[in-house]
């Protein structure tokens, strides 16, 4: 399973085997992201950065099962909104570049607005 096509095509299987796209709105498949993405936080809750540093080869495998679950909404909920994500993150990251040109962003943390002559 190498792309997001096949990714997503095993995540509309499993649910729809399941009957469980009755509870699938944009809205509640929203909530079910953040809250999957609290999650992702709370692995790293209470860490130092030296900790994590650590701790990474532990953590990997919890980690990594956190980050599929947000994977799994995600996709999910681009599937059911007819959104094709590899084209929409294509334009996204087009954008990105256009924001943070690497003379201006190299380097900085600062917001795009906050970068440059803008």
């Amino acid at each position: 399973m190498k792309d997001l096509a096949d990714i997503t095509e095993r995540i509309v299987a499993f649910r729809d085997a399941r009957d469980w796209k009755q509870f699938h709105t944009q809205k509640d498949m929203a909530l079910s992201l953040a809250l999957e993405a609290a999650e992702v936080l709370e692995v790293f809750q209470w860490k130092t950065s030296e900790q994590i540093v650590q701790e990474l080869p532990t953590m990997r495998d919890r980690l990594g099962k956190e980050l599929s679950d947000v994977l799994y909404w995600v996709l999910l909920m681009a599937h059911d909104a007819g959104i094709d994500l590899g084209a929409s993150f294509v334009r996204k990251m087009e954008e990105n570049e256009s924001k943070y040109p690497v003379e201006l962003a190299k380097g900085s943390s600062r917001k795009y607005s906050e970068i440059g002559d803008r």
